[in-house]
């Protein structure tokens, strides 16, 4: 795939999503929504239907699994449930994407920098970065609750752009979801679909607004030159 960068500036930073991006996270909160069904004595749902939402947090895999007639004390149960089960299992399967190793192996290799900007909790972030072996190579690590906002405002964008010691338009996002591209637009920084993520058929990712798009996380390594 042909990716060209639309910035005449020299690239410094790559930031990365974290769910559906940097890592395969998927088959271990599908796992915690099942346990957390089966719990509440309801069956499983396949993994198929849960991996398009894997991106989408907690909220939205309870409403997938339970619906929205829930009562705020029972969803709030229940995402208790949810998130416990996850944290104990949080490496069960996740794995990086294939090619992500390479891909930062070769940022790395070229001085450049890299780190991770995500919606979820860093209670949840550093364990699953520290054990996949990411969270002493990264640059930064904005969590959804490192600021008051998350994304889609562009706020954590310009707080990791800050950390890595780079401008916006030495930068470049990747992301897996429409909320993605919208805060690395908002922020002025170049954005990239990661269409190997958590894309639902019926969404519309060349829609987005975003500058490039690709197939695999080595599509990227065309930026780097």
């Amino acid at each position: 795939m042909s990716v060209v960068r639309p910035s005449n500036k020299k690239l410094k930073t790559i930031l990365f999503d974290l769910d559906g991006t940097l890592a395969d996270t998927a088959p271990d909160l599908a796992y915690a929504l099942n346990q957390t069904l089966q719990e509440a004595g309801r069956t499983p749902l396949p993994y198929e239907l849960i991996r398009p939402v894997a991106s989408h947090g907690a909220a939205a895999l309870l409403q997938l699994g339970f619906g929205t007639d829930m009562a705020e004390q029972e969803l709030s149960k229940l995402r208790n449930f949810l998130l416990d089960v996850y944290l104990q299992n949080i490496t069960r399967e996740s794995v990086l994407f294939a090619g992500i190793s390479e891909l930062l192996a070769a940022i790395e290799q070229q001085g450049l920098n890299w780190g991770v900007v995500t919606n979820k909790p860093a209670y949840l972030t550093m364990p699953l970065m520290r054990e996949l072996g990411l969270a002493e190579r990264a640059i930064t690590i904005i969590s959804g609750d490192t600021l008051p906002q998350c994304k889609p405002h562009p706020a954590p964008m310009w707080q990791a752009c800050k950390e890595a010691g780079s401008e916006v338009d030495e930068c470049l996002y990747l992301g897996d979801a429409e909320r993605d591209i919208i805060a690395g637009r908002e922020a002025g920084i170049t954005t990239v679909v990661a269409l190997y993520g958590y894309i639902d058929k019926h969404e519309q990712p060349h829609k987005w607004g975003a500058d490039m798009h690709i197939n695999k996380p080595t599509d990227l390594l065309q930026c780097l030159d």
